[in-house]
């Protein structure tokens, strides 16, 4: 059974087409790695597949209860502390204010967000801090589904590892199936089960990739293999690299 399932996807910005003929599934309690060159799509595909944006065509079938997502950027409330911006998704659920608090407090254990820090606000916190938030944030609700939209680009590379590692382990806890966009092959063979490879000029998927193993059970010479056979003996990935500025918005 399949969490997400898009047919023929296609859309287009002022009459220009930049995404067309996308055919993509994720299967229950898998993640699957969205990769492709800068400008492809990637981002508005997931945006289209998270109901964000509607396609021009095509159908997005969605098997699964309920979705979390997690951006590029932490995209926190400045005025809220880091406890009521993990909450503010349970605000249009309904729980009491107690068990909001409640609830909130459990999703940033999940993440190793230290209680201490519950109380302040986002221009208090690092940027880690501030995306650990947003993922607890994403994770509160339970979602059985997150969208993850390139959100560690901006973290150095160590920070880097501790997130991928912490969504590995949340995923492993619950279960969650997952869409995650990255434009970074090394990221792309740590965290999921397969990789999709977004045509250069988004039209249709270019290929799939199967990951050997579980995400958290590759170790580092396996990844660095995997990463240097993707990226110069794999054909697949050959304009992974390239920029189209002209699609940038």
């Amino acid at each position: 059974m399949n969490a997400l399932t898009l047919r023929a996807v296609g859309h287009a910005f002022f009459g220009r087409t930049v995404l067309d003929g996308i055919d993509l599934a994720v299967a229950t309690g898998e993640i699957v790695a969205l990769v492709g060159p800068s400008g492809c799509g990637k981002s508005t595909l997931v945006h289209i597949a998270a109901g964000l944006v509607e396609p021009s065509r095509g159908q997005v079938a969605r098997g699964y209860r309920q979705h979390g997502m997690v951006f590029q950027e932490p995209r926190l409330l400045p005025w809220a502390k880091a406890r009521d911006n993990i909450a503010y998704p349970l605000r249009i659920s309904g729980p009491r204010r107690a068990e909001r608090r409640r609830l909130a407090e459990a999703a940033a254990e999940r993440v190793a967000f230290a209680a201490e820090d519950l109380d302040k606000y986002p221009a208090e916190l690092s940027g880690g801090m501030r995306q650990r938030v947003a993922i607890a944030r994403a994770l509160v609700g339970e979602p059985d589904f997150l969208y993850f939209d390139e959100p560690f680009t901006a973290l150095d590379v160590a920070l880097k590892r501790r997130m991928q590692d912490l969504v590995i382990e949340a995923a492993r806890k619950a279960r969650f199936a997952a869409l995650f966009v990255t434009h970074d092959l090394a990221e792309a063979a740590r965290i999921a089960h397969r990789i999709a490879v977004l045509d250069a000029g988004g039209r249709g998927i270019a290929g799939f990739r199967a990951l050997p193993g579980a995400p958290g059970e590759r170790d580092a010479r396996l990844l660095f293999d995997l990463v240097q056979h993707f990226e110069h003996a794999d054909a697949l990935f050959r304009h992974i690299h390239d920029v189209d500025e002209r699609r940038i918005a």
